[in-house]
Order: structure tokens, then C-alpha cells, then sequence
């Protein structure tokens, strides 16, 4: 028998045969759609009971209509394409699923990280054409004895910082939102956003996107940082400005960069960074494994389990929706 009705705008997966074996046996019906728009997810979701979305927009208006809608959990780690605060004024919490693909982040910043500061890229093309040279984009630097800088310090940011100190960096990190317990328990010097700035041979970004870290790294960060650091992001592309990291690194402002996430994807074709042999870029695709792919479509439906069966889902992005005044 049928109690609740679960909405699926959009996904990318294969199938949803893991949700429906997790939510069809506490009565829940999904309910499958391909919504690009907000008035095509609106249009899905307006008798849902729960709703399931990976980057249809559910702004102000889809979520007015939501009549019955009790949760809206997003496939992934951003919720971006959520307007949380409407969803909060109609009492609806926003969920994440932020611990699916942690390792796989970590490992790819350092894949990057690597691959940038020892040319992989560029010494593997000049093989291919014939190059072979045993000293080859000269300098390359030796990590051992350099500083990485954190901006950011969460779960994904905390992993990195293990993986670096085995190549001998030495690892920094900024957050005002973590405290210096954990700073001290994870081994890691907690400076300012200036310092880290000015002192990282290395910044690797783990930041949200919101309305303060949009372009966070535009011309006036690049100033501050040496013309020696590489940069990496693997957390959000809209954090920093693309024009400006393109002037940065033309102007030798900065060393390089190395981005799996840009403020428009997929990246134009014909892209300034693209044309930067400075930049390394790659599709978006940190989070990925086969194994997080299966994290990720059960986590999400275990917050919907745990709502329906009166429990309190893990990873609610605005409690304040749970006030009951």
C-alpha cells in the first residue's frame, strides 16, 4: 500500500533500484521525472511527499507549489540549485548527502595536485611527440619541505591534510567555523585568511558556494599569493573568478592552477583557461567512483527512511525548518 510519494526530478544514475529497495518497503512510491526547469519540477513535485534532485531548479516558486512535500534531499554534497531559505520559511528541511565520495575528493586534489606541480600532463604530450627529455619544464619543484594551505577545513578538506603530510607538505588551514580542538587533533596549524594566502606554496580549495565565497579568489587574492603557488579547486567553481585566474596566471601572477570544477559546466570550447598550458582542468569528476555512485543513491534515500519512520535525517542543511513555533 502506497503512504508516500517520493519525487524524483532529475538523476544520472543507471536505475533507482537501490531508493526504490530502501523506500518501497516503508510504502513509498517514486515517481521518476527528467525536469530541466523549474516549472517542469514544480509541475512533478507539486503532491510529492518527499523529494529526490540532483540539478533541476527548485526555486521559490517550484517549492510554493510542493503541497505535501516533507523533505528535499539533493544527490550530492551542494545545494546550489535549492532555494533553502523559502524551503525553511515553508518548514521543509533541505538535506544533503555530504560523506559519499570523501575519499574519492581527497584523492583526486592530490592526483591534481601532483599532476600540476610535476607537468604530468605537459611531460606525457612531449613523449607522445617524440620529446624525451630527463629534465624536462624546467623548474619543476620537490614538495618536500612546501606549504599547503586549506581554505576551508571539513571533511573533504581534513582527508587531504592526511594524504599531503606523506609527501612531506606541510599543512595550513583556514576556517572560522572549526575549532581549534580539531585543528590541534588533526595536526594542522590554523592561520588566517591572509596568511594563507601570502605564505602557501600550495592553496587547495574546500569551501561552499554561497554569496560570501562567490569569487573569493578573484584579483585581489592572486596578489596576495606568491608567484611561485599553484592553485587547486575541487569544491565549487563560482568560489573563484575565472577571468581574473586567467589574467592571474598570463600574468604570471601565480605558478598554476588545477580545477576540476569551473563557474560554467561544461567548460565553452574555446575557453581562455582552456588555452593556458598553465591549467590543468578536469570534468567535474572528483567525487566519482563506482563505489561512491552506490554512497551516494543510498544515503540519499536513507534520509528519506529516517524521516518517514520519525527519525531525524543526519545532514540537514537548515535546521531552522525543524522549529515547530
Amino acid at each position: 500500500m502506497v503512504r508516500f510519494t517520493v519525487a524524483v526530478t532529475d538523476h544520472g544514475f543507471a536505475d533507482l533500484e537501490i531508493e526504490r529497495s530502501i523506500l518501497e518497503p516503508i510504502g513509498c512510491e517514486l515517481v521518476e521525472g527528467n525536469c530541466r526547469t523549474a516549472e517542469e519540477a514544480a509541475a512533478l513535485c507539486e503532491q510529492a511527499d518527499a523529494v529526490l534532485t540532483t540539478f533541476a531548479p527548485l526555486n521559490a516558486q517550484a517549492i510554493a507549489r510542493m503541497n505535501k512535500c516533507r523533505i528535499i534531499v539533493r544527490y550530492g554534497v551542494g545545494v546550489d540549485n535549492v532555494d533553502v531559505d523559502f524551503a525553511s520559511g515553508r518548514r521543509i528541511p533541505v538535506v544533503n548527502v555530504p560523506d559519499y565520495g570523501v575519499h574519492e575528493v581527497a584523492d583526486h586534489t592530490l592526483a591534481l595536485l601532483l599532476a600540476m606541480v610535476r607537468q604530468i600532463p605537459q611531460i606525457a604530450a612531449n613523449v607522445r611527440a617524440g620529446i624525451w627529455d630527463p629534465m624536462p619544464c624546467r623548474p619543476l619543484i620537490g614538495l618536500g619541505g612546501k606549504s599547503l594551505g586549506l581554505a576551508g577545513f571539513g571533511g573533504i578538506s581534513r582527508e587531504v591534510a592526511k594524504r599531503a603530510s606523506a609527501f612531506g607538505l606541510s599543512v595550513a588551514a583556514y576556517d572560522p567555523y572549526v575549532s581549534e580542538d580539531t585543528f590541534r587533533r588533526s595536526g594542522v596549524k590554523q592561520v588566517g585568511w591572509d596568511t594563507l594566502l601570502s605564505e602557501s606554496d600550495i592553496v587547495s580549495i574546500h569551501l561552499p558556494l554561497t554569496a560570501q565565497t562567490r569569487h573569493l579568489f578573484g584579483a585581489d587574492a592572486f596578489r596576495q599569493m606568491k608567484r611561485t603557488a599553484y592553485l587547486v579547486n575541487t569544491s565549487r567553481g563560482g568560489v573563484i573568478h575565472s577571468g581574473d585566474l586567467a589574467a592571474a596566471l598570463e600574468n604570471g601572477q601565480i605558478a598554476g592552477a588545477a580545477l576540476d570544477v569551473v563557474e560554467e559546466e561544461p567548460i565553452a570550447p574555446h575557453h581562455v583557461l582552456l588555452d593556458s598550458n598553465r591549467c590543468l582542468i578536469t570534468s567535474h569528476c572528483a567525487w566519482y567512483s563506482e563505489e561512491s555512485l552506490v554512497r551516494l543513491q543510498r544515503y540519499a534515500a536513507m534520509e528519506i527512511k529516517r524521516l518517514f519512520s520519525d527519525e531525524t535525517p543526519r545532514h540537514i542543511v537548515n535546521r531552522a525548518a525543524l522549529n515547530k513555533e
